[in-house]
């Protein structure tokens, strides 16, 4: 069994180094200047699927109709269940 396990280990090592070798090394990336960064952004900002006013304002609806909704049973449920501990404690 130990050796087994020894050719076993040295197998993993020799696979390990292998792929260690393989693995792409991280390439030097060069700053460049303002100007072009601004002039990239621009061009990836091209490339957005932006939502149309429509889907904007409808998007904006449900989540305030949502924020709403849970802030009122969060509201309700603090409201409540403290009022059950207090009657709770009162009635000890």
């Amino acid at each position: 069994m130990n050796r087994e396990m020894r050719r076993l280990q040295e197998k993993e090592e020799e696979r390990a180094r292998k792929r260690r070798k393989a693995a792409p090394r991280p390439r030097n990336r060069e700053r460049v200047g303002f100007r072009q960064y601004l002039r990239e952004v621009r061009q990836e900002l091209k490339k957005v699927a932006w939502p149309t006013r429509e889907e904007t304002t409808t998007y904006t609806v449900v989540v305030l109709t949502v924020t709403i909704i849970l802030t009122a049973v969060t509201f309700g449920l603090d409201f409540f269940l403290k009022n059950g501990v207090l009657q709770l404690l009162n009635a000890a």
